[in-house]
């Protein structure tokens, strides 16, 4: 089992007050899964995202990751497990715009010490697994929307991670480009990564196997996509 979360509940204070956002929930992903996580805004779905992503603990509750309890991780070692286990991918690339590609690619390979020979090397094998080897030099603002996400989804595979977090990875595109980059998810997921994708976009969430789909801070539906299964 990759993903393990058992009764995980999230309290945010306000003043004197405890908010409930996340009100026990059990959830297990297994590795090379692909799942989309839904609900309208309130539900708790970034909230769960950043549990799931290590940006954020749990009130209480278990969450293991590769067996690993995360709940009871400080920042420190948070900060490990958040770099060796998940390659984030956002809305908005969140690209640094004074580097080229291949630069903003090497990022997470510089925080993990990693020889400068080795990350480049790294970083092009990411960049052609997206299909943007011929924009290595390029700075974000010389490239397209959809080629920025490329980049972005090259770095989030640079260090091998253990799951791709995706957080509305189309959100910023128009609809063909976004066709083109769950494309390029599918082709992803089909090479072994276990992608995980926040989403409000049932469209979006039709290319995942399996929706999850949260209310009120419980998941109110987990079904497989049997359209996508067949199609599989």
């Amino acid at each position: 089992m990759l993903i393990e979360i058992k009764e995980l509940k999230k309290n945010y204070s306000l003043g004197n007050s405890e908010i409930p956002v996340i009100h026990g929930i059990n959830l297990n992903i297994e590795k090379n899964e692909y799942v989309a996580i839904m609900g309208p805004s309130g539900s708790g779905k970034s909230t769960l995202m950043n549990i799931l992503g290590c940006l954020d603990t749990a009130s209480s509750g278990h969450y293991y990751l590769n067996k690993v309890d995360v709940s009871t991780l400080d920042d420190d070692a948070l900060s490990v497990m958040r770099n060796r286990e998940i390659g984030f991918i956002f809305q908005n690339f969140n690209l640094l715009p004074r580097l080229n590609a291949i630069q903003n690619v090497e990022l997470p390979l510089i925080y993990a010490g990693t020889h400068a020979h080795e990350r480049r090397e790294r970083a092009l094998q990411a960049l052609e697994k997206v299909a943007l080897t011929d924009r290595i030099d390029h700075k974000p603002n010389e490239l397209s929307g959809g080629q920025r996400q490329r980049v972005a989804i090259a770095r989030a595979l640079v260090t091998n991670p253990g799951i791709l977090l995706a957080d509305e990875p189309t959100g910023a595109l128009d609809s063909k480009t976004g066709i083109e980059i769950m494309r390029l998810f599918d082709d992803l997921h089909r090479e072994g990564n276990t992608i995980i994708l926040i989403t409000h976009e049932q469209e979006i969430a039709n290319y995942a196997h399996r929706n999850i789909y949260l209310k009120d801070g419980l998941i109110h539906s987990d079904q497989p996509n049997r359209l996508k299964s067949k199609l599989s």
